[in-house]
């Protein structure tokens, strides 16, 4: 499921999908690096009474023709991998069914973290509009499945933490659906290349509060087929 890659313009002698996203891919670095560090605190812990893990739910498609970098010193066969469970969902329908099951876990099985990649992606528009015969029939399933997350979050929350991560692509200034995403999550994180080969990762929106004080943004690149931190700054960029 994971392998590494070398020159973007290589991709035959590699074997990569000819379709291979580039901006895909590099946009799903941190949210890996995400679910190996919430892994590893779990394996690393002394509680052997638990099989919380971090569950990664995607399309298998898209995760199998965009195959992610690591970052640099995280070895492939670590057992840390174990740990990440990866769940495949096609639409909307496989994300409610999965957190609708939270209620009927063991609070020994609720996952340490969850990452959906690419959250918009799964809600078709015209699927959505048909469904619920309204032309923002999009807008409503989201903010639906958002509810549900939201709930099953705080149900799993009431015996350990547990933490939801979600990811979208968007191009231009400011994503269309930022205003739903603002009152079902509590923070959102910016990442946007820099035009000079790396990207910045940036915390925009923070409970509510639109401009935060002592902004800090760190600066990644891709290098020697691996994700690298080049640094962290305080960040005078504009927000959202």
């Amino acid at each position: 499921m994971i392998e590494s890659m070398t020159d973007k313009n290589d991709s035959r002698i590699r074997g990569l999908p000819s379709e291979f996203d580039w901006d895909y891919a590099r946009n799903l670095l941190p949210f890996l690096k995400f679910a190996f560090n919430s892994a590893a605190i779990q394996f690393q812990s002394t509680n052997t009474n638990t099989s919380s893990c971090v569950v990664f739910l995607c399309n298998r498609r898209k995760l199998e023709n965009n195959p992610p970098f690591l970052s640099q010193g995280i070895d492939p066969s670590s057992e840390v991998f174990q740990r990440i469970q990866m769940k495949y969902v096609d639409d909307d329908e496989g994300i409610k069914n999965y957190f609708a099951a939270f209620h009927l876990m063991h609070h020994h099985t609720f996952p340490l973290s969850i990452i959906i990649d690419d959250f918009a992606d799964f809600f078709d528009q015209r699927n959505c509009q048909d469904k619920y015969s309204n032309p923002r029939g999009r807008e409503l399933a989201m903010v639906r499945v958002l509810a549900l997350c939201q709930n099953a979050i705080a149900h799993a929350n009431e015996t350990g933490p547990c933490r939801l991560l979600l990811s979208d692509t968007h191009h231009g200034d400011s994503p269309r659906l930022l205003y739903i995403y603002k009152r079902w999550v509590s923070s959102i994180y910016t990442i946007q290349g820099d035009g000079f080969g790396s990207f910045l990762l940036r915390n925009s929106y923070h409970s509510g509060i639109t401009k935060l004080d002592g902004k800090r943004m760190a600066k990644y690149s891709i290098a020697l087929q691996h994700l690298v931190l080049e640094g962290v700054t305080e960040d005078d960029g504009q927000y959202m």
